[in-house]
């Protein structure tokens, strides 16, 4: 598309994912452009300040309308505040200090907790036991509590926050009556910010304790299990579904094989050579050169990497490295939907790859710019992708709606 609301293509990316979310009233197009106006091309610490400042506003709308006792003006509110609290998150790493960000990511979550209980039926805070610890999330239902109806697994990405991960699959799933789990797996959100527990490649290990949970929850028809994942769990779905084959239908939007991919389409071909060759000082002293050089780059780098846990940029890409189905996707005998946006920026051209190699059910569904759902995650094409995704699952499920 040929138009852009900021200059940072990263930023701009994210007005278009709260522009898509007015679909699911995860935000208003209004509020959204005018901030975005407002902001131009204000450099990291002001597009935090200017999200933040909304998410704020907003926020006091929803309690003066709770206070008031309109709980349907209230609960459109929390969740419009979730959305743009956690979009100014996106760029709390261009901040001098770290203080904000876990202030600031409360202050978002404890909007989509108030969300969650004015939902009806009120979403059920659930803790999925994994290793010694637990894992947070939100199990929302239909009106008619959803007995007996498939139930989505959404599988959030590397940073989005759950507020996106909801507009995006958990919405739409509830909204065909279906039920739909939110969750944060490692290295995602609360068990990032609030306990320091970092991303891992096996995937499984993550979904399989969900699954668990699930299976012996009330009124959840353990036969009607759908794995939903956005960005980066185009990568970690169907690494899951190698090893997890309870699950009825997954979806990958978009398709990953190679989760580094992403990470060196901006570097030149010296700097490869170097990774290549495991000079590591040398890697990582050229890196740590142009971050000091370029503050966006720099602010960009630490959000990217901070899941992982790493510092070294040497030892980090040989981390994210290890991301990879080349070696399991013979595996997978899941029937799998793989989306390809138009333009996709990160993973150009896995999507096909991945779909290739599926050795079992699967399908193929692309969005394109003439469509207006082009992009990572047709952020702009909302309606489209539920309508085909969602009644390609229902297919697949033998359910009608």
């Amino acid at each position: 598309m040929a138009y852009r609301f900021c200059g940072n293509e990263q930023l701009d990316f994210e007005v278009r994912v709260l522009l898509g979310a007015a679909w699911q009233k995860g935000s208003d197009p209004g509020e959204v452009l005018a901030t975005a106006a407002a902001l131009g091309d204000a450099d990291g610490r002001r597009w935090f300040e200017g999200w933040t400042e909304l998410g704020r506003r907003v926020r006091t709308d929803g309690e003066r309308a709770a206070a008031a006792g309109r709980r349907t003006s209230a609960r459109d509110a929390w969740l419009r505040a979730a959305g743009y609290f956690g979009t100014g998150l996106v760029s709390a790493d261009a901040l001098s200090d770290e203080g904000p960000l876990l202030a600031v990511f409360r202050e978002h979550r404890q909007c989509f907790d108030r969300f969650a209980a004015a939902w009806e039926p009120a979403a059920e805070r659930v803790a999925v036991p994994y290793e010694g610890t637990e894992l947070p999330g939100y199990l929302f239902r239909p009106p008619g509590g959803g007995a007996g109806a498939p139930t989505v697994i959404v599988n959030n990405g590397s940073d989005g926050p759950v507020s996106t991960a909801w507009t995006m699959l958990g919405a739409p799933a509830v909204a065909r009556g279906w039920n739909a789990l939110l969750f944060d797996g490692p290295g995602q959100q609360s068990m990032l910010f609030e306990h320091r527990m970092p991303f891992r490649p096996d995937w499984e290990a993550v979904i399989t304790p969900v699954v668990d949970f699930l299976v012996g929850h009330d009124g959840i028809d353990a036969d009607r299990l759908v794995l939903a994942g956005i960005s980066q769990a185009g990568y970690w779905v169907p690494r899951a579904l190698a090893f997890e084959h309870r699950i009825a239908a997954g979806v990958a939007d978009p398709g990953v094989v190679s989760v580094a991919d992403s990470w060196w389409h901006h570097f030149p071909p010296e700097l490869r050579e170097l990774f290549d060759a495991a000079d590591r000082d040398a890697f990582d002293a050229v890196l740590r050169e142009g971050f000091a050089q370029d503050a966006e780059l720099a602010a960009s780098w630490r959000w990217r990497a901070k899941p992982y846990g790493i510092d070294s940029p040497y030892d980090l890409l040989s981390e994210v490295a290890r991301y990879d189905l080349t070696g399991v996707v013979d595996r997978i005998t899941v029937p799998l939907l793989v989306t390809s946006p138009e333009g996709e920026h990160f993973w150009p051209g896995q999507a096909r790859r991945l779909y290739d190699a599926l050795p079992g059910e699967k399908a193929f569904v692309e969005f394109t710019a003439a469509e207006g759902a082009d992009l990572h995650c047709e952020p702009l094409g909302r309606a489209l992708f539920e309508q085909r995704v969602f009644d390609w699952l229902a297919d697949r499920l033998g359910v009608s709606v």
